[in-house]
């Protein structure tokens, strides 16, 4: 061994010396650290757990925006199911900040089955102009659930309804053989209804 080899190997030693009872102090305390660490991730997991069970089971939570995305999910599909979309838009936005595509577009899906309830209501009341906007909005919710998630059969199968509910036409009063601007902010919807009119 040459004497370079053997100063390096006495500087190991003494630096092995120095370090090793603050390691020995050291790798304890962030072994418990980690367990205290992991058992806060069990339990706020758990209590998730146990709000989403309760949401599913018709029982309301209040769920924060900064909750896991699961969570927010549950809460979501809670208030649409209930009709009270006004509270569920800002759980949507911030589901969209924090959850997976799969996630965002389940929401969506909630959210147009919303919409299209309460135009159904409308329509089975017989009042068709509120009911127009309502299957546009539901219209819209799929659209961005099936952008998220492509494979969605819910959505295709849901946005193929509220398509067939509420026709799309181009506008009124171009002149007769005139070509139509293919400018998508040129169409207006229209619910068929009854006839106006005598036969």
């Amino acid at each position: 061994m040459t004497a370079t080899r053997r100063s390096l190997a006495r500087v190991l030693r003494r630096a092995w010396g120095a370090v090793r009872p603050a390691l020995l102090v050291a790798l304890p305390l962030a072994g418990a650290a980690g367990a205290l660490a992991c058992s806060g991730l069990v339990w706020r997991d758990g209590s998730a757990n146990r709000a989403i069970a309760a949401l599913e089971a018709g029982h309301d939570r209040p769920v924060a925006a900064d909750a896991v995305p699961e969570l927010l999910l549950a809460r979501i599909r809670f208030l649409a199911a209930r009709e009270r979309l006004d509270e569920a838009e800002p759980l949507i936005a911030a589901l969209d900040g924090s959850g997976s595509p799969a996630l965002r577009a389940l929401a969506q899906i909630a959210l147009g089955n919303a919409r299209l309830r309460q135009a159904f209501a409308k329509l089975e009341a017989g009042d068709l102009e509120p009911a127009t906007p309502l299957v546009g909005l539901a219209r819209q919710a799929y659209r961005r659930a099936l952008t998220l998630r492509p494979e969605a059969w819910d959505a295709k199968f849901n946005l193929d309804v509220a398509s067939r509910l509420v026709r799309d036409f181009p506008e009124r009063g171009r002149e007769q053989g005139e070509e139509m601007p293919a400018d998508p902010k040129k169409i207006w919807t229209d619910i068929p209804g009854q006839p106006r009119g005598l036969p």
